[in-house]
């Protein structure tokens, strides 16, 4: 069978292909189904498809084999379990010899096992014996992946492989039929030259996403997350991204906005569990911003403990490229009250408020130079804001006389090896007037990249916020 869409448009980033993508397969789920990614890039697509269909998350490990002088062009692939697949047509015009072929497949072999040793450490691979396995990827290009994951799981002894992914040339299906019993994709674009052509942000998938991703998928299993009802809602959260629900309807809402402050559409991304508690607004870093898998990681967090979350970027493509303006804590701090004003947060007012959030308590969560746009939007809206939590921020950059102003609860998270930002968070929160606490997370550095520190972080900044905004939402959200 196959599944392909007629009308193609871009995919703002993986995690909305994995959404759309889930779409197409909402009657796959249950608990004998198994969904398989293909790492780096088919992970965070896979980890929305498990979630909708209420199924574990595994991954199958492959390696393309690139043409020694065209990386990019796939003469095969090897993968887990000694699988390997040649493209003889592409190896025969490119002219490979055998001593490259094998020069080549040495190296990608040892990538294999290192990431295969990474990402799954002790634990076996999930046992897909009987089961439907849908082997998820971010897209098809010649195939050799896909056909040598298929082929693994198959092995392994899959009952059924569905290969899912969300876009491929028009000719796919022939490429691949005989080693999947069901083929499905959200569109088949002509002309097709590469997978990040149909990618708003096709930005390369770090280890530590992976990582995240898995570990998240592992939870939800031993909680018993998702039992495979397959109806593509996680702790309340509509992950399908819909436009509309998340008042009083009892739906969430997950979606893309654009937000204008100060002359500039700033693009954002809106999550509001239903009967959120709260809103959190988040305020990114230098260097950093919507889509950053730190602010992401801690935002997923919070939206489990039923507070709303809203991740934008503070500054414009254009903006961005002028390191002045990462600094510009008085631009930053305009653009972020400008934000919190429109969500018609905190006191229940605002500049054509977004309607999910109306009347909702408001946090504000800042990372480094966003901790003192942070805390300059608190001391502007004084009340309206009932507490920031700043992440290996720069509270000094918000200036004594603001920090003065303050009166929102507020949390400094320092990692113990990050010593300059930690002695200017002292200085700084001698500076605060308001309730105030600074923790050190031990053995820590600036982005808390060590096992377990973001986790805790995570942890600080959700206690922090549900002890100060649950219970204190403003009946002006009911209309």
């Amino acid at each position: 069978m196959h599944v392909t869409g007629s009308h193609f448009t871009h995919f703002a980033d993986r995690t909305d292909a994995g959404r759309r993508l889930a779409a197409r397969l909402g009657g796959l789920g249950g608990p004998g189904t198994v969904v398989v990614a293909l790492p780096r890039g088919g992970v965070p697509v896979a980890a929305e498809v498990a979630v909708a269909l209420g199924a574990p998350l595994d991954i199958c490990v492959i390696r393309k084999l690139g043409v020694p002088y065209q990386p990019e062009l796939g003469m095969g692939a090897i993968g887990e379990d000694g699988v390997r697949v040649l493209n003889e047509q592409v190896i025969r015009l490119a002219s490979v010899t055998d001593d490259q072929l094998a020069g080549v497949e040495r190296r990608e072999r040892a990538e294999l096992e290192r990431r295969a040793r990474r990402y799954r450490g002790d634990r076996p691979p999930a046992d897909v014996r009987g089961r439907t396995v849908v082997v998820v990827d971010d897209g098809i290009a010649t195939g050799s992946t896909a056909r040598a994951a298929c082929r693994i799981v198959r092995a392994r002894g899959a009952a059924r492989v569905v290969l899912a992914v969300p876009v491929a040339p028009v000719d796919w299906t022939d490429r691949l039929e005989e080693v999947a019993d069901e083929l499905v994709c959200v569109d088949t674009p002509s002309p097709f030259f590469a997978i990040g052509e149909f990618y708003a942000d096709f930005s390369q998938t770090e280890d530590e996403e992976v990582l995240r991703l898995l570990a998240e998928a592992r939870a939800r299993e031993r909680d018993g997350a998702g039992d495979g009802a397959g109806n593509g809602i996680d702790e309340g959260r509509d992950r399908a991204g819909g436009e509309e629900g998340g008042d009083e309807s009892g739906d969430g809402v997950d979606r893309e906005l654009v937000l204008p402050a100060a002359g500039a559409g700033l693009a954002g991304r809106l999550t509001v569990p239903a009967g959120a508690c709260g809103v959190v607004v988040f305020a990114h870093g230098s260097g950093s911003g919507r889509r950053s898998p730190r602010n992401r990681h801690v935002a997923d967090r919070l939206n489990r403990a039923g507070l709303a979350t809203l991740l934008f970027d503070l500054l414009t493509e254009a903006e961005e490229s002028d390191r002045r303006n990462v600094f510009d804590v008085g631009l930053l701090g305009s653009r972020l009250t400008a934000v919190a004003r429109r969500l018609g947060a905190g006191n229940g007012t605002g500049d054509a408020p977004v309607p999910e959030t109306r009347g909702l308590p408001l946090g504000l969560f800042g990372a480094s130079t966003g901790a003192a746009a942070a805390l300059h939007t608190a001391a502007e809206l004084g009340p309206a804001v009932r507490a920031v939590v700043s992440r290996g921020g720069r509270p000094d950059l918000a200036g004594a006389e603001a920090l003065g102003r303050v009166s929102a609860p507020t949390l400094l998270v320092v990692g113990s090896l990050d010593t300059t930002v930690l002695d200017l968070n002292r200085r700084a929160g001698s500076r605060l007037r308001c309730e105030s606490e600074l923790v050190v997370v031990p053995r820590a550095t600036h982005l808390f990249e060590e096992p377990g520190a973001l986790d805790e972080v995570a942890e600080l900044a959700r206690n922090w916020f549900l002890r100060h905004l649950a219970g204190h939402r403003s009946d002006t959200r009911n209309p």
